[in-house]
């Protein structure tokens, strides 16, 4: 900086240094005329440097007459400001304020007050705390506003006990109520079909038939043009729904309750009619809305009916649910997909079967029965499993036994992996989540999947299957798996082991014919007896030894009875069968008397898994959705991480709490 000011001064006085240049050079030959050359020198440089500091002061006078006329301009504006304005200090109390935020408040005397006092709507904690500097919307009376905040230190010093904060109120009520309207005309498309339909018809008398159809459509369009909704049926089951979102979202209010009307509806029918809705609604246009429609129905439908399902961007929304799943008796779509499934196996070089983590019975079971079709046609098989544990461990150890062979078609992740190519078919047993699957990164390997699950759908799926049989009112998969195979060939070729696999996987996940157990289920159960199964043998699967009953018998003896009606269970010591002996004590905890559902928490991996049941009142499903789980009405599951039991449970009641509430709402 110095040598800057140093060249400056150089070039501005250059004619000084020339000068002097010439005077030393005249006194070393004139001394008389060099020592008058250097006086004359002395006088230029002396009113130089008075004239230099005469400008000094000039532009110094300049700067602080400007200074003031700017700090009296800024002083008038802020005093004349057209909008609210605010000053407050870090503890949120009135320092000063303008007329117009006077007038906004309508109050006399607010200095010294506190501003959340003054305004409570406004939520200035973060910025007095200094985490936040964005405008906060806020609003007051009949209006609203955006409220800017701006820091000023008062000290050169940095102090937070010095600071103001000015908060600046720009009325923005015009924009929010055009945005309102906006968000409330744009249009939603809703899809809503009869689960039941020919069910319903066929099961109502002739002379009441007509009434109870037209009843239908008429409660559907009085319904929806309550909402200023257009109704149009395109199929004796389907309708097509647009209305605009103001409309929506005060059915949402109301949980849907068509759903409830339809099913309290009598007149004559022997069956509850129940309905399945698809909304997609904050669409980019029509088309996109009716795209997400399309989508949600399907979720509903393979959630098991009676139910809404809201796809708003990309988040889901499920309304209902909470009945049992209605058994369908048509079979036709089980000889679609056996077909189909025939097909798609004929055209793979290989087959790779695949549960979900953790196999139970069911899904091994189910997959032992699809590698059975798949060598009916002359494929190469696999079942892709991790390796066993205490649910399988004995089905395993029959199958070393009895059907040894089999141990060569199943192949750990790593080795599915290396044979795994573009031209080979996935087929998914037992579960529809890929996250859920033993391998996940096989699903993007393979070209083709195929989905077979008994499961309710949940918003996570396996994207673009090229068949999907979803069944939720079927008791198993190994249920669904048998219709199949009836229809894939005609003779069903299973084993007397591969027989009795399947039947254990309809066993336990009906807990020995007691629960979600249909006409099909039993179908299913006769076809395995004529293969040969062996009941007494199905049933020596299950037992359990000496250390999983002490342990089940403590889960019960410290579980305790919330809200009535459900129990609660603990396993605090973790060990290789926990989820096993969790699952099985919840299914214990049932049989007590005026328990409706369970839920018994275990540790496993540095989690904490809870296993869900219940009689069917209480939908076990639903509440452990919540949680970031899912499952069946009666039977399901949820992990949760980084808490520890007492969490979990807090949670857990406080999900349940949530859950009885909204049932006593609808």
């Amino acid at each position: 900086m110095r040598n800057n000011r140093v060249l400056k001064w150089f070039d501005n006085n250059i004619y000084l240094v020339v000068i002097g240049g010439l005077v030393i050079i005249l006194g070393l030959f004139q001394p008389i005329l060099g020592a008058i050359g250097g006086l004359l020198l002395g006088y230029l440089i002396f009113h130089n440097v008075k004239n230099m500091h005469r400008k000094e002061q000039e532009f110094t006078r300049y700067v602080e007459s400007l200074s003031n006329e700017f700090e009296s301009a800024t002083k008038h504006a802020i005093f004349n400001m057209p909008f609210p304005l605010i000053i407050v200090d870090e503890k949120g109390s009135v320092n000063w304020y303008n007329t117009p935020f006077l007038k906004m408040i309508g109050e006399d005397d607010i200095l010294h007050k506190s501003i959340l006092d003054i305004v409570p709507e406004l939520n200035i904690d973060p910025i007095l705390k200094g985490e936040s500097t964005e405008a906060l919307d806020v609003k007051y009376k009949d209006k609203n506003y955006k409220v800017y905040p701006n820091f000023v230190d008062t000290k050169k010093a940095s102090s937070i006990d010095n600071t103001i904060i000015m908060l600046y109120w720009v009325d923005n009520t015009e924009f929010v109520q055009l945005s309102q309207r906006y968000d409330n005309e744009k249009l939603v498309i809703a899809l809503v079909y009869v689960d039941n339909y020919d069910d319903v018809r066929n099961s109502t008398p002739d002379i009441n038939r007509p009434l109870v159809m037209a009843e239908i459509d008429k409660n559907i369009n009085t319904y929806f043009s309550k909402y200023n909704g257009i109704t149009r049926k395109y199929e004796n089951d389907k309708y097509f729904i647009v209305i605009e979102n103001s409309g929506f979202k005060s059915i949402e209010t109301k949980k849907f309750d068509i759903l409830d009307h339809m099913r309290e509806l009598s007149l004559g029918n022997t069956i509850p009619i129940t309905l399945s809705m698809g909304v997609g609604a904050d669409g980019n246009n029509p088309f996109n809305s009716y795209e997400k429609a399309l989508a949600s129905i399907d979720i509903a439908l393979g959630r098991g009916g009676d139910q809404a399902v809201v796809q708003i961007g990309t988040g889901l929304s499920f309304y209902g649910g909470r009945t049992k799943a209605v058994e369908k008796r048509n079979k036709v779509k089980a000889r679609v997909i056996g077909y189909a499934l025939r097909q798609l196996i004929d055209q793979a070089d290989r087959v790779f079967v695949m549960g979900h983590k953790n196999p139970d019975m069911d899904s091994l079971g189910a997959g032992i029965g699809v590698l059975r079709a798949i060598k009916d046609r002359q494929k190469e098989g696999f079942i892709v499993l991790r390796g066993e544990n205490p649910s399988i461990k004995n089905i395993y150890e029959r199958m070393s036994k009895e059907q040894p062979e089999l141990l060569n078609n199943i192949l750990s992740p790593d080795e599915a992996m290396d044979l795994a190519n573009e031209d080979s078919l996935m087929i998914v047993v037992d579960n529809h989540k890929p996250s859920f699957t033993e391998e996940p990164q096989l699903l993007d390997i393979v070209n083709k999947v195929v989905v077979i699950d008994h499961h309710r759908r949940g918003v996570e799926f396996i994207k673009d299957p090229v068949l999907t049989y979803l069944e939720p009112y079927a008791s198993s998969t190994c249920e669904l798996v048998t219709e199949v195979l009836s229809y894939m060939s005609d003779r069903i070729n299973l084993t007397k082991f591969e027989a009795e696999a399947l039947l254990a996987g309809i066993t336990v996940d009906t807990k020995n014919f007691s629960f979600q157990t249909g006409v099909r289920t039993f179908e299913a159960a006769s076809t395995l007896k004529r293969a040969g199964a062996d009941t007494t043998i199905v049933r020596q699967l299950f037992r359990d030894d000496f250390n999983t009953f002490i342990y089940k018998a403590e889960v019960i003896r410290s579980s305790k009875i919330v809200y009535g009606t459900i129990a609660i269970g603990r396993l605090e010591t973790e060990m290789e069968d926990s989820i096993l002996i969790a699952a099985q004590a919840a299914n214990e905890l049932l049989n007590i008397n005026g328990v409706e559902a369970s839920f018994v928490m275990t540790y496993i991996n540095n989690k904490i898994h809870i296993s869900g049941r219940s009689l069917g009142n209480i939908s076990a499903q639903l509440i452990l959705e919540k949680l970031g789980g899912g499952g069946h009405l009666t039977s399901a599951g949820a992990q949760l991480d980084n808490l520890n039991m007492d969490e979990v449970e807090k949670i857990l009641i406080n999900t349940v709490d949530e859950y009885l509430k909204e049932g006593e709402e609808e």
